[in-house]
């Protein structure tokens, strides 16, 4: 993998305060070949009060549509819905780079329950 980027510029705890990043369980995934570049179509249950949303994620290379279902991903459910081709994306679903730079899901290590926060 290339160098990391370098870091982001400080904020205040307050500005980490206002992005809201929850823990939602996958209950569909299906392959999304309109996207220009590879993608999965993701339905999250994320509970009451944030409920069921879509996200399109660019996770093809470490992640298959078919063992997603079920797992427990991080997701910001406080951005405003972004169209992505014929799909409105309401999350963004969070990840990594592997080794090679290819995205890896961010995941709780074991079952926590849906709507969690991170703190």
């Amino acid at each position: 993998m290339a160098d990391a980027p370098s870091p982001a510029p400080q904020i205040s705890f307050d500005d980490f305060l206002k992005v809201d990043i929850r823990v939602g369980t996958i209950i569909e995934a299906e392959p999304f070949p309109e996207a220009r570049k590879p993608a999965i179509k993701l339905k999250i249950d994320f509970g009451d009060p944030i409920g069921i949303k879509k996200s399109s994620a660019q996770i093809t290379e470490n992640h298959s549509a078919a063992e997603l279902v079920g797992t427990q991903v991080l997701a910001v459910v406080n951005f405003p819905p972004r169209q992505i081709g014929p799909f409105m994306s309401e999350v963004l679903t969070l990840g990594v780079p592997d080794a090679e730079g290819k995205v890896m899901l961010i995941r709780p290590d074991r079952a926590v329950p849906k709507g969690g926060r991170l703190y």
